[in-house]
């Protein structure tokens, strides 16, 4: 019968190859985190057509009067987040604040998207290509 621990799990080889993966992904995380730019304005999108276009250093109070239901919608500090919906499972209003440019609030029930915005670029790269 063959012992079960006569041959090492891991080789050398492969302890090179982990540690490898694990400085690419800690590098992925950080230009993650460094990366994202903070956004400028908040762009709200009601059934597919524009609702309104705030901006972020303005602090307000939005009340979303929809087909489908109420939202109060809040801008404060550089942030943006849902504070009231009537909708059934409110998790527009447990997601957050949101402040980086592409994050989104995203109510179902009512067709909303709530979408933070940057400034524009003169046709650079984008986060996916670089």
């Amino acid at each position: 019968m063959k012992r079960m621990f006569d041959r090492a799990i891991m080789t050398k080889a492969d302890l090179l190859l982990l540690a490898a993966a694990l400085c690419a992904a800690l590098f992925f995380v950080l230009y993650l985190f460094f990366a994202d730019r903070e956004g400028s304005t908040v762009r709200v999108v009601c059934g597919g057509s524009l609702w309104g276009e705030y901006s972020l250093q303005e602090d307000r109070e939005i009340a979303l009067e929809l087909e489908n239901g109420t939202n109060l919608l809040i801008i404060r500090d550089g942030q943006v987040w849902m504070e009231e919906a009537d909708c059934p499972d409110r998790l527009c209003v447990r997601q957050g604040a949101v402040s980086r440019v592409g994050e989104s609030i995203i109510c179902l029930p009512h067709e909303l998207v709530v979408t933070v915005e940057g400034e524009e670029t003169d046709g650079g790269l984008d986060g996916v290509a670089g």
